[in-house]
């Protein structure tokens, strides 16, 4: 199949590793679906290629709202090759801040959204018996980190949510993939006011997703040293760990 007779439908496109995946799929001759909510900037992007872009607004705590999106873009291009579940949010915590309204709006966000994509798209798939569905995660799911909790245990869930899934999707014949970043410059890690190893901009990230679109890996990391650093940290004991995250405190 050629690239122009390809579609890609990114959730979460308004900005960030969203946007960058737009940007560099539509180069390479993909037709691009953009959703989220933030409507009008969305259709003047999509006014700038109407051959192969297509703006479907979406707030993804919706699940009618995911269901009615993807009606509409099989009904305007036919079936949807790859789906990029990539909305998000986050907001750094500290204990004294402690905020259950924070932990609800993140998982509402970034992982019930992920799951109401699922719910959208998977028995379409199942039924044509391909199609691939990726996962925005991040290596912040791979340890609990300081000041992190309520961004960490999304990404934490969505990547046992992958694991969990990925067997029945692939006997079924459908690709269930996870895409996990580092830090990644976009408007929300310009929030935290700390060094950020290993920093990269949301077209590294876009790239490595397009060289991997047809690859065998389940998960992609961007940039891969970093994200094997992290799997390193994983697996070291809570003997080791815990005073190491004691180290990364503010105050010590």
């Amino acid at each position: 199949m050629s690239q122009e007779q390809r579609t890609l439908w990114v959730v979460g496109a308004s900005t960030g590793i969203g946007a960058a995946l737009v940007d560099v799929f539509h180069r390479a001759g993909w037709r691009v679906v953009l959703s989220a909510r933030r409507a009008e900037l969305l259709r003047q992007r999509a006014a700038q290629d109407p051959e192969r872009l297509f703006a479907v607004p979406v707030d993804v705590t919706d699940l009618d709202a995911l269901h009615r999106a993807v009606a509409a873009i099989e009904g305007h291009w036919g079936e949807i090759d790859t789906a990029i579940l990539n909305a998000g949010d986050y907001e750094p915590m500290a204990l004294d801040d402690f905020s259950a309204a924070l932990f609800a709006r993140l998982m509402q966000v970034n992982y019930i959204g992920v799951v109401h994509g699922l719910d959208a798209l998977q028995r379409r798939m199942r039924e044509r018996k391909r199609g691939q569905i990726m996962i925005t995660a991040s290596v912040a799911g791979y340890r609990g980190l300081p000041y992190a909790a309520p961004y960490g245990a999304t990404k934490a869930a969505l990547i046992s949510l992958a694991e969990s899934l990925q067997p029945e999707f692939a006997r079924d014949g459908v690709r269930l993939r996870l895409i996990c970043p580092g830090f990644v410059r976009t408007p929300l890690t310009d929030k935290n006011d700390f060094p950020m190893p290993g920093l990269t901009e949301p077209t590294q990230v876009a790239a490595a997703v397009l060289r991997e679109v047809d690859g065998r890996r389940f998960e992609i990391l961007v940039p891969r040293g970093f994200g094997w650093l992290m799997k390193g940290v994983r697996s070291l004991p809570y003997l080791l760990w815990l005073p190491l995250a004691r180290r990364m405190l503010r105050n010590g």
